[in-house]
């Protein structure tokens, strides 16, 4: 087992595809809200598409605070991998266009990547926890 840092989070890439669903922590006031959203990660950085007019992007608005939790199985054990960040809304118009490019359900929700009813998020600030399907203690680093 890797146990270098860099070893980490080669290990925590590789369970991250390039779509895929993940449980997504927002909140509204004092309640969390947690559901299952597809998580684009492109070129190591992570993008949520979702409507304007959504609960969770009104919620990333109004508090960028949000994490995502992805769980991990191998061979009956479980783990995690559960990342925190800054939700930024993406207004610029190449960044959106880029991005929109690489999202296979794009067109099944939005006319294009200039719809006003599109809204895109970037995830920054990244702490990442991992805890390895077996194991007892996750590791924490910043990305």
């Amino acid at each position: 087992m890797p146990n270098t840092l860099p070893e980490i989070q080669e290990e925590v890439w590789r369970h991250l595809k390039p779509t895929q669903y993940v449980y997504l922590a927002t909140s509204e006031g004092e309640q969390p809200r947690v559901r299952p959203v597809t998580l684009l990660n492109i070129d190591q950085k992570f993008w949520i598409a979702t409507g304007m007019r959504s609960a969770k992007a009104r919620q990333m608005r109004h508090n960028p605070n949000v994490e995502f939790c992805l769980p991990l199985g191998a061979e009956g054990d479980s783990g995690y991998l559960r990342i925190a960040g800054l939700a930024e809304s993406v207004t610029e118009p190449e960044i959106r266009e880029t991005i929109g490019k690489q999202i296979p359900f794009l067109q099944e929700f939005w006319s294009g990547s200039d719809d006003p009813q599109f809204a895109l998020f970037r995830i920054t600030h990244i702490e990442v926890e991992y805890l390895r399907p077996g194991e007892m203690t996750a590791f924490t680093f910043l990305a």
